[in-house]
């Protein structure tokens, strides 16, 4: 019994939904067949009654109505839907176009600006190297600044030591000389 609760269940799901959705706009075919009907309606009125008439005519206003209150979608033609898609597609190519030559720039640019942070990176290492030398030239050059400054007072100290040699020299010489004259 519950697959054929089920079964209804479905049926009238579907039926619901049929009922419920919006009627659909008219071919351009169909409207052209109502029209036709109307008209052959109009003309052989004589021979119908005025309630007869007054219902075909108030079908058509219906239909006339229905038709002016639903958008006129289906009434373009192949092509000019066609030229519609035609437009939407250029449009969108030319789109992409443009989207891909801004990601052709993008690209470059980036690339360009890659280059400049890699010499910058190089810069900064060769000059923080060359700050490496150069404090370490520095040292060196304090360490030769100060030995040469030493050398110079040890040169200062060797000729003091030279002269006062010399002048020890010479009075030792003059002493040799009053001693042996006074050994005479």
């Amino acid at each position: 019994m519950s697959s054929l609760y089920s079964r209804s269940k479905d049926y009238t799901r579907s039926r619901i939904s049929q009922s419920d959705s919006p009627p659909s706009s008219p071919s351009p075919a169909t409207k052209t067949l109502r029209h036709e009907r109307l008209a052959r309606l109009d003309s052989g009125s004589s021979s119908l009654t005025s309630t007869d008439t007054d219902r075909a005519s108030t079908r058509a206003s219906a239909y006339t109505r229905r038709d002016n209150r639903l958008p006129s979608t289906g009434n373009k033609t192949e092509d000019e839907a066609q030229k519609d898609f035609k437009k939407l597609y250029e449009s969108a190519y030319n789109e992409n176009e443009k989207l891909k030559s801004n990601l052709r720039e993008a690209q470059l640019e980036l690339a360009d600006i890659k280059a400049k942070l890699e010499r910058v990176v190089k810069k900064q290492d060769h000059s923080s190297g060359q700050a490496g030398l150069l404090e370490a030239e520095k040292r060196e050059k304090r360490v030769l600044e100060r030995r040469m400054s030493e050398m110079e007072d040890d040169l200062k100290v060797l000729t003091d030591l030279k002269s006062d040699n010399q002048r020890l020299k010479d009075e030792n010489g003059a002493l040799i000389r009053v001693i042996s004259k006074l050994s005479k």
